[in-house]
């Protein structure tokens, strides 16, 4: 699942405006279905560190990796301290899970303030459209004086992406009036958060990916969203040709050829699939040195760089807030 639940962070400066909702043109608001991370959950069929970082820690980690080991280590264990709740000396499943789900929100709720307070100020009820449309892409009136016969390629990108968000607004707007409350705005920001808000998704999910805008993902399509062949006679890593089967075996269920929409929801929204669970279980599996299904302070901090020590993780800066340290 490479393709899914991440929002694309900036916007030149040359319209002296940057907010963090807006995607450049090259890039999609969804971009990873998961919602716990935004690191791809499996690099060449390997179990990615980063993605256990940022579902371990959240937006609490980008400066973790400027840290000497010993303050890592200590900061993990003050960590570990707040996941155990019952303080019983061990970190199990349920508590686990319960800390990968928080750190999640907390991820959410804080982008979501952020970005309240960029497009509301006086913090009134509501947020409507134009408001927003305004904030985040006004430049595009004064593009559209400037080009009116021939706009750019940066111009049409910018207009398709404000017709994107113009209808995951619509959709988000429960009451029909054209404004968002803060509830509202969530699930505009955060639509795999929102049962009501999934199909945006998956029809953002099948624009992406559909080179030819036949509706459909057909298996280069899907390969092609997260690999880029090299030379012509390159042959394909293992992990590709696995995908590939995965496709026929497992996503085209009707056996057509193509993922249509109902076949692209389940590939990203399983019914039956926790990803907090997932998630605890792996690093329980991967921490637990004797086997009991549960986790000491000890056993975490030994295995500190599966939890916070790659070089490569971008974390969050909660790891610098006086309240967790």
């Amino acid at each position: 699942m490479k393709t899914m639940f991440v929002l694309a962070m900036s916007i030149c400066l040359l319209f002296n405006y940057a907010v963090s909702a807006i995607p450049k043109p090259e890039e999609k608001r969804v971009l990873d279905h998961d919602p716990l991370s935004h690191a791809q959950h499996y690099q060449n069929d390997e179990h990615n560190k980063q993605y256990d970082h940022e579902a371990f820690l959240g937006e609490d980690a980008k400066t973790f990796d400027q840290l000497e080991a010993d303050e890592s280590r200590r900061r993990l264990g003050l960590i570990v301290d707040k996941i155990d709740r019952d303080n019983d000396g061990f970190v199990n499943m349920s508590e686990l899970k319960a800390w990968i789900q928080y750190t999640q929100r907390r991820y959410i709720d804080d982008d979501v303030n952020r970005q309240w307070k960029t497009h509301n100020p006086n913090n009134t009820e509501k947020v409507h459209w134009d408001t927003y449309r305004k904030n985040v892409y006004g430049f595009l009136d004064e593009l559209a004086a400037q080009e009116p016969d021939h706009p750019s390629d940066e111009h049409f990108s910018y207009r398709t992406m404000m017709k994107r968000d113009r209808r995951r607004w619509s959709i988000a707007d429960r009451d029909g009036d054209d404004e968002l409350t803060r509830e509202e705005f969530t699930d505009f920001l955060h639509p795999e958060e929102s049962s009501h808000m999934r199909d945006v998704v998956v029809t953002e999910t099948i624009e992406d990916i559909d080179k030819d805008s036949d509706g459909k993902v057909s298996v280069e399509e899907y390969i092609g969203d997260m690999y880029r062949q090299g030379e012509q006679n390159e042959e394909e890593p293992d992990w590709v040709k696995h995908e590939r089967e995965t496709f026929t075996n497992f996503r085209d269920k009707n056996k057509d050829g193509f993922m249509d929409n109902q076949e692209v929801k389940d590939w990203i929204t399983p019914a039956d699939f926790d990803h907090a669970e997932a998630e605890a279980r792996h690093l329980i599996y991967e921490a637990d040195s004797d086997a009991d299904e549960k986790l000491t302070k000890e056993e975490i901090i030994e295995k500190y760089d599966l939890f916070v020590g790659s070089q490569a993780t971008d974390f969050g800066e909660a790891l610098t807030r006086h309240d967790e340290f």
